[in-house]
């Protein structure tokens, strides 16, 4: 049981952030610090609008404390946060790394510390391990239906579902993470607003919504096609979804012994109603023209399958474009050199 507040810091406060923001303030056992971007100046002056299906219309919420900026332990001689959650986009190939965001809010040589990962993707979690070896590591899959329509206007139309569980970490005692894993659920689930659960089966956790995130969230964004018109255009369900979902699905036997649901894939392809025409978030942020989130939804699996020596035609197909979409952001942002034209 917790028997004090815990100090929490959550790293991106957008669609997903707010809503744990939400979550844990309104349970009682955490005082949450948020650090915010590109919305900061409104959830400063304003506060967050946030319409929920959990939690009801909030005006002008804010959390304890918002910031712009990435809290530095040492030069502003704070406390160490009991947990940092990490809640941006996870895009390795664009500076600044995660590890190098939030590097400055971790304590050396201290377990103190509790770094969750609510992001997606696989080996997530491989990064940190060098440079802080004595943090507890988590896993947090998050499924929920939740947008920031406008900066500090979130709109949360789908119930918040969060999975809990401890990454393996050599230095440390794996009763240490798995313990800070149960407290998480218990301070994050208080409230009674959400449905958070201890998973200890982290592997199968992110082999499984990769069934989803390296499969339709790409094919969507590559295509223009939101996740309900992808069903009703001619083919492409036996000629790209299935085929992509059913490599991840042996895949993921084959790297790692984890065996999914004989149904995940007729499951994952229907998990929203066809008629919600909702576009997932690697759509949403091509529409946006913001990078994507490839590495780690597509490389890693896809690397991870070639090791095995198991072959992953229509994800290689599905990497190099997203590769190659990833390219041409880059060069409308000025980050590539090209030749000019003669």
């Amino acid at each position: 049981m917790i028997d004090d507040k815990k100090t929490v810091l959550i790293v991106g406060g957008g669609a997903v952030g707010a809503i744990a923001a939400v979550n844990l303030e309104t349970g009682g056992l955490a005082t949450v610090t948020i650090v915010l971007r590109s919305n900061y100046n409104v959830v400063q002056e304003k506060g967050y609008t946030i319409e929920s299906c959990d939690h009801g219309k909030l005006n002008g919420w804010r959390p304890s404390v918002v910031r712009n900026t990435v809290p530095n332990l040492i030069e502003e001689d704070i406390p160490p946060y009991d947990y940092v959650i990490l809640c941006t986009k996870n895009i390795p190939d664009i500076p600044p790394t995660a590890v190098d965001l939030v590097a400055p809010a971790l304590p050396k040589n201290s377990n103190k510390t509790t770094l969750l990962l609510l992001q997606n993707g696989l080996n997530i979690e491989r990064p940190f391990l060098r440079p802080h070896p004595y943090v507890p590591i988590l896993s947090g899959i998050s499924m929920i239906g939740s947008a920031e329509s406008s900066p500090g206007h979130i709109v949360q139309d789908e119930g918040d579902k969060l999975l809990i569980g401890a990454f393996p970490t050599s230095n440390i005692n794996p009763a240490v993470p798995e313990r800070r894993a149960e407290q998480f659920v218990e301070m994050y689930g208080k409230a009674r607003k959400t449905d958070c659960k201890y998973s200890p089966d982290v592997l199968h956790d992110r082999w499984k919504k990769l069934v989803f995130n390296a499969c339709l969230n790409p094919i969507c964004a590559i295509t223009g096609l939101d996740d309900g018109r992808l069903r009703l255009a001619d083919g492409a369900l036996d000629g790209l979804v299935r085929p992509a979902m059913w490599e991840i699905v042996g895949a993921a036997r084959a790297v790692c012994g984890v065996q999914l649901a004989d149904d995940v894939v007729e499951a994952t392809i229907n998990v929203d109603p066809l008629e919600s025409y909702l576009k997932p978030s690697m759509q949403q942020d091509l529409d946006k023209g913001n990078f994507i989130e490839f590495e780690n939804l597509l490389g890693e699996p896809l690397r991870e399958g070639r090791n095995a020596g198991f072959a992953m035609p229509t994800l290689e197909v599905l990497y190099q474009l997203a590769k190659a979409i990833q390219w041409r952001i880059k060069e409308e942002r000025g980050l590539v050199e090209v030749p000019k034209k003669k």
